[in-house]
């Protein structure tokens, strides 16, 4: 099977779900073709093979970031780093599309496909989820849901991820292999 796992993300807290979710799809099928793309990278051709998507971003102002959230995010954080004259770091591709900009771009599949969504949030109870966003999104396209969309708790803003957050999205990843379509 051919996966393909795309993701954006700022700070790398989301990146490491991801991997973390390839991860445990290639310990639940270690035949499986797995590929861990950065939203800027995942053209159409590496979706439109994958017999299984997972995508995933940040969760911004309670939903999926836009490019206006991305650069405040961004400016908001390199000001509080700088305040604490401390370094800030942010993932290389943190300025670029993200993922709903990315959707704008991709076709609708045949039927049969299956897909799933995870984000990043932080552990607030009013903190929102861009998951959700992410699912409704591929379900237009016509992907079935392989589970309901998951969130992964970060620390702050920037993270890192919560104890046991990796391991989660590596269970989670192992499980979305072996499960069926849910819709």
């Amino acid at each position: 099977m051919d996966i393909a796992v795309v993701y954006e993300s700022m700070f790398g807290n989301t990146h490491a779900v991801a991997e973390a979710i390839a991860t445990g799809a290639r310990d639940a099928d270690p035949s499986a073709r797995v590929d861990v793309l950065p939203v800027a990278a995942a053209k159409s051709d590496d979706v439109a093979r994958a017999g299984l998507l997972i995508v995933g971003g940040p969760t911004h102002i309670r939903r999926m970031s836009s490019g206006f959230s991305r650069r405040k995010g961004l400016a908001a954080q390199e000001e509080t780093a700088r305040g604490r004259g401390a370094d800030f770091t942010r993932e290389p591709e943190a300025e670029g599309p993200g993922v709903r900009d990315w959707f704008d771009a991709l076709p609708s599949v045949p039927p049969g496909r299956r897909a799933a969504a995870f984000d990043t949030r932080a552990d607030l109870k009013l903190a929102g989820g861009a998951a959700r966003g992410i699912a409704r999104r591929l379900r237009h396209l016509g992907y079935e849901l392989a589970a309901p969309p998951e969130g992964f708790v970060i620390t702050g803003a920037e993270g890192p991820l919560q104890a046991g957050e990796a391991e989660r999205a590596r269970a989670w990843g192992a499980a979305l292999v072996r499960q069926p379509a849910h819709s």
